[in-house]
């Protein structure tokens, strides 16, 4: 398979150095989950509330492997451009996944653990980001 066929759009002119960009590197995941039917993705700016991270993207799976694929499919685009996390924990259970790339932490759930953890309402005070123009119609 062609590999330019397997870029996605956000990726035409993307280098490693755009990707230092706390919010370039945060757009690309969610493209990348959007790209693999994650649900209910959300791009939080976390930055004045904690100090581990700038952003969080969190998203939704239907199942313990869809979420450990989401996982595994995030490190291997971001592989391809030198990145790679810092810290992974979870990816035995499934039930909640969290890749940490310094910057952004991607928090990947099961509809349970997502609801049981509610980050967002924890986070409830951060900005939301819009994330339409990456996200493509079902």
């Amino acid at each position: 398979m062609d590999s330019e066929k397997t870029k996605l759009p956000i990726e035409e002119n993307l280098t490693k150095e755009a990707l230092a960009d706390p919010k370039t590197l945060a757009e690309f995941i969610v493209s990348v989950l959007d790209s693999k039917k994650a649900r209910d993705i959300r791009l939080l700016h976390v930055e004045d509330r904690t100090i581990i991270a700038d952003y969080f993207v969190i998203s939704t799976g239907s199942s313990r492997t869809q979420i450990r694929s989401f996982a595994d499919e995030i490190e291997f685009k971001l592989s391809s451009y030198g990145v790679a996390p810092h810290h992974i924990e979870g990816a035995d259970t499934g039930v909640w996944v969290l890749e940490d790339f310094g910057t952004v932490i991607v928090h990947l759930f099961t509809p349970e653990g997502r609801e049981f953890y509610n980050l967002e309402k924890l986070y409830q005070d951060t900005t939301e980001h819009d994330i339409s123009a990456l996200i493509t119609e079902d």
